[in-house]
């Protein structure tokens, strides 16, 4: 089974806000130079989509309603719907905020599993208010599908056997992972619903698009044996640093702590990944061990985490003793659709990240630094403890 909260973010707004019901609903920055992050069905009737420029929206649809838009808020909403599906199944992933998948493989000997899914469907809508659709079938790729057609807020349920005609008639961008540049190419070769690359060999599929389309090719034909994997709330992704010498340079504490929650969240963006809570851990020269967490809404921007880490480590750092060991952690992992805060940040940003990202990919993780952490890390490589800068550091600003 895959579950898919409808247009989430705009039935949370108007959940609180009724007389946006029927209205086109547009959620970002609300800025010219902000993007779109979730738009209402009303508003992509005039070509709005998501990740679109704020600007460009406002040409299309003059008379949606923008609005800023509160994670925090989406947060709690997507926490308090995880929570109820974890009472009812016996094995769900949250693939996103707002999307999850549950393995009710066996669960016909005891239950109608439809109707199962079909009473949890109704139990979400009456307890938290917010519209959900469902698709049921042997695999996620083709439920995933059926959660695309059955919506909005309603369920379809795919009988084994049935999944390669159901599939047929469908757009390509249906196939989950299709991007528009794929989608380009096989346009391009006239390939513009499923059938026709039922139809087709596969070898050809993986000489135009590589392995990627081995992948596609497969679930097109309703081929996708990816498991269920288990949402466990504390997966995290984290890193450390003992010095040579215990140290209570400030400066370099914060340049390093910096670096490493910069190198964090790349990897949470490469890996599509979203953190809920921030951890900063101290060890001090006598050995004893602090830290302290805070939760935050889902996020992997450098520029929110950043400044969080720095926040816990202020309020942790104690300036009288020698520091040992500091450390990152990122925890309550999910899979992120999108990268970054697309409610508050300007679309030059989004593309700035996707550059420096970019670079790291080709070049390594540490090709692209801020420069705080950056020379903290140069300082640190020469002469760590006497504060002052090395040699060369003039010559490697310039």
């Amino acid at each position: 089974m895959h579950m898919d909260l409808d247009t989430f973010f705009v039935s949370v707004e108007r959940k609180l806000d009724s007389r946006l019901n029927g209205k086109p609903v547009l959620i970002g920055g609300v800025s010219d130079r902000g993007v779109v992050a979730a738009c209402s069905y009303e508003a992509r009737a005039y070509g709005v989509h998501s990740a679109m420029p704020m600007r460009r929206a406002k040409e299309l649809c003059p008379d949606a309603i923008q609005i800023r838009g509160n994670s925090g808020v989406y947060s709690d909403h997507s926490n308090q719907v995880t929570e109820i599906i974890k009472e009812a199944v016996p094995i769900f992933e949250k693939s996103s905020i707002d999307e999850f998948y549950a393995d009710l493989s066996g669960m016909d000997r005891f239950h109608n599993s439809y109707l199962m899914a079909t009473e949890l469907r109704k139990r979400i809508i009456k307890e938290t208010g917010l519209p959900i659709s469902f698709g049921m079938s042997k695999n996620k790729t083709v439920s995933k599908v059926a959660t695309g057609v059955a919506k909005p807020n309603n369920q379809l349920k795919i009988e084994n056997g049935t999944e390669k005609p159901f599939l047929a008639p469908l757009s390509i961008s249906k196939i989950p992972m299709v991007g528009q540049k794929t989608q380009q190419t096989l346009f391009s070769l006239g390939v513009k619903i499923i059938q026709t690359i039922q139809e087709m060999p596969v070898e050809m599929m993986e000489k135009v698009l590589g392995q990627n389309g081995v992948s596609i090719w497969k679930k097109a034909n309703g081929l996708d044996n990816s498991p269920v994997v288990p949402y466990n709330e504390r997966k995290s992704i984290s890193t450390e640093r003992t010095f040579d010498r215990d140290t209570i340079d400030v400066i370099k504490l914060k340049g390093i702590l910096l670096a490493m929650a910069e190198n964090l969240a790349f990897q949470l963006r490469r890996g599509l990944k979203l953190t809920a809570c921030v951890t900063v851990k101290v060890r001090y020269s006598d050995f004893n061990t602090y830290t302290l967490q805070s939760r935050i809404p889902y996020t992997s921007a450098d520029h929110i985490l950043i400044p969080k880490t720095m926040e816990l480590f202020d309020k942790l750092y104690n300036k009288r003793l020698l520091v040992r060991l500091i450390g990152v952690k990122f925890s309550h992992l999910v899979e992120g659709g999108y990268q970054i805060n697309l409610f508050e940040d300007a679309e030059e940003l989004i593309n700035l990240y996707h550059a420096m990202d970019k670079i790291r990919d080709k070049f390594g993780d540490r090709s692209v630094l801020r420069a705080y952490g950056l020379e903290a890390r140069t300082i640190s490589r020469f002469n760590p403890f006497n504060g002052e800068p090395p040699p060369l550091l003039a010559n490697r600003r310039q």
